[in-house]
């Protein structure tokens, strides 16, 4: 009986000792995120901006909305908020992506200051569309305050 039972322990061991080592398997790559098709943007930087002083930019609500009527679907960030003066230029960054798949939206205004212009807050509403990612889940930032996601297929 015990050498039945030594013999079956040897065996199984010589099975087993055959069998290959598992090694770990290296996780998927993942994609780094990126725009597709960029939008037009009536906001962005101009290179005549050097010459104008940097002012500030309230922003009292953002919204995104998921524009499935267009082809491919594209989100659209409507801004709202106040400059410090009817004077002041509005000026809506863009940036790409991140590799956490953050979007970073950058409101500002510039000012002439060779122009005299009362200090009155000129309202403002901003729409504009982001443009088309690649797959993932996208957060989207407005002057470092969290503004929304959206998914992308």
């Amino acid at each position: 009986m015990k050498n039945k039972r030594l013999v079956y322990i040897l065996l199984v061991l010589v099975v087993t000792s055959c069998l290959p080592v598992p090694t770990s398997t290296p996780p998927p790559t993942i994609a780094a995120p990126v725009m597709i098709q960029v939008e037009e943007n009536p906001y962005r930087p101009q290179t005549s901006d050097v010459s104008l002083k940097l002012a500030g930019a309230i922003i009292n609500s953002t919204n995104l909305i998921e524009r499935f009527d267009l082809d491919p679907f594209r989100v659209e960030v409507i801004i709202s908020g106040s400059v410090p003066s009817v004077c002041n230029e509005l000026r809506i960054n863009v940036a790409p992506p991140n590799k956490d798949y953050q979007i970073y939206i950058e409101v500002y205004s510039l000012v002439n200051t060779d122009i005299n212009c009362d200090n009155v807050f000129q309202q403002f509403e901003a729409s504009l569309l982001l443009g088309v990612y690649s797959n993932g889940r996208y957060t989207v930032w407005v002057n470092e305050g969290f503004a929304g996601d959206f998914i992308t297929y």
